[in-house]
């Protein structure tokens, strides 16, 4: 039997996600942003930061939670799709307001969103409040999809 793992690491785990946020402070909203047309629907800039703070904790106490469950070839899956996912996660910033580019951005974040999907499952198999934990992500992520690709027609 393995030897149990520390509950100290949950908090490296819940702190992991916020590397992804820390690459996309490199690119904020600039000129460019604040020129495009954007649709009646789009929040205030302002809300993005908090939701994203919260998003990324629960996201991290997600996979630590994972984590816990001991090595085996589920945890294993679940996590390196969630380092997987982080990275896209991660991504998107500077493909989008960094090159500025609406349509690889919208590939990115439709990639993004199927990767959280599979995250979540993989998560359920494996410790059932992770994946709940990961829902709100997963909604999150619908509509910044929604909110890119509207961008990207409003703007082509």
């Amino acid at each position: 039997m393995a030897a149990p793992r520390s509950r100290w690491f949950v908090l490296l785990w819940a702190l992991l996600p916020f590397l992804a946020a820390f690459g996309g402070a490199a690119f904020p909203p600039d000129q460019w942003f604040a020129a495009l047309v954007k649709p009646s629907w789009q929040p205030p800039n302002y809300l993005f930061g908090p939701v994203w703070t919260t998003l990324y904790l629960m996201m991290g106490i997600a996979a630590g939670l994972v984590w816990l469950r001991g090595p085996s070839p589920a945890v294993r899956a679940a996590l390196i799709v969630f380092a997987v996912q982080l990275v896209l996660n991660a991504l998107w910033t500077p493909v989008f307001f960094g090159a500025h580019a609406l349509g690889a951005a919208l590939v990115v974040i439709v990639v993004l969103w199927l990767a959280i999907a599979i995250t979540i499952v993989l998560f359920w198999r494996v410790q059932r409040i992770a994946a709940a934990l990961l829902l709100p992500y997963l909604a999150w992520v619908s509509f910044a999809t929604a909110l890119n690709a509207a961008l990207w027609r409003l703007n082509a």
